[in-house]
């Protein structure tokens, strides 16, 4: 009970912080510092310059070694089954591509907030170990999204047709891996005047990624944001049968014991990503829906992700 009550008030601390830094957006959009307006032309600067850094930065901080390397490779395999135990999970609901908000509920069904709830949760519960293990979701989750993710999304939209496969492989996410792989591999070690503009850029993620969130919160009507449906559905999948599913998989196979079993269900059990309402911008879907998504499985996933951390380490 005292694990327990510690990963709550872990998780529920920084699902606090990731709110406070939406509020100050929410604000701003009311006063006309940063309006929804300004988000939407910032939308492209994420997309494209932003989280590519993250991607990059994570292979360059990364030492590698024969034991870094294996563990590096269990726990991406671990994210890449985690994404597609999601993908599988969720194919049977929002199929209807004409209901366009389906797109946003699918993609929430598959995409975890990666880089602020499970990095953080990861740090406090294991350490700089769980941090590293984490990393590797980091890099599947990009690789996913900017595939499958770009997919969801772009289905139904005009010109979809058209849609080619090279522009899943030639896309900001799948080019960062293919640039920071090589250089993980071969210990590539970047000079301080290459890796710190890296760094100051890609730490521009999270807090511009909540001040938007908070920006197409404002204008979206919180007062119903309890009240769709799809949205417990989406949290069912999500940040309960998702996990659990991972978690029955790795433990009756042996495959991850541990940290990185933990590791791995962490990121499982991630809340709804923030790309949500990013790519929702991004292919003209309702950015409304999307932000109200997002907050509703993050303050529900204060209760299940200690609950998962917990079996874990049963």
């Amino acid at each position: 009970m005292e694990l327990f009550l510690q990963n709550c008030a872990i998780a529920a601390k920084q699902v606090v912080i990731l709110y406070l830094i939406v509020a100050a957006g929410y604000v701003c959009d009311k006063t006309g510092v940063f309006t929804e307006k300004t988000a939407r032309a910032s939308n492209n600067l994420l997309f494209y310059l932003i989280t590519p850094c993250v991607i990059v930065n994570s292979f360059l901080t990364t030492e590698f070694t024969a034991d870094t390397a294996k563990g590096l490779a269990l726990a991406g395999a671990g994210a890449a089954l985690t994404h597609l135990t999601g993908i599988a999970l969720s194919a049977p609901f929002f199929r209807d591509v004409k209901q366009r908000n389906n797109a946003i509920f699918k993609f929430a069904c598959v995409y975890g907030n990666m880089g602020y709830m499970a990095l953080p949760l990861a740090q406090a519960v294991l350490g700089s170990e769980g941090v590293f293990y984490c990393s590797a979701g980091v890099i599947m989750f990009q690789v996913f999204c900017f595939t499958h993710g770009v997919w969801v999304m772009n289905r139904g939209n005009e010109g979809e047709t058209k849609f080619k496969a090279k522009n899943l492989i030639l896309n900001p996410g799948v080019i960062a891996v293919m640039i920071g792989l090589p250089l993980f591999l071969l210990r590539v070690n970047a000079p301080e005047i290459v890796t710190r503009p890296v760094q100051f850029i890609g730490s521009m993620n999270t807090p511009l990624a909540m001040l938007m969130l908070g920006t197409y919160m404002s204008n979206a009507g919180l007062k119903t944001i309890f009240k769709n449906k799809e949205q417990y559905l989406t949290a069912a999948v999500k940040i309960i049968a998702v996990p659990l599913v991972m978690l029955g998989v790795l433990k009756l196979t042996g495959l991850m014991t541990g940290t990185l079993l933990t590791a791995c269900i962490i990121q499982a059990s991630a809340p709804s990503a923030n790309n949500t309402v990013m790519f929702s911008a991004k292919y003209g879907r309702d950015t409304g829906v999307a932000s109200k998504t997002v907050a509703f499985i993050s303050f529900a996933s204060v209760l299940t992700m200690p609950v998962m951390i917990a079996l874990t380490q049963m």
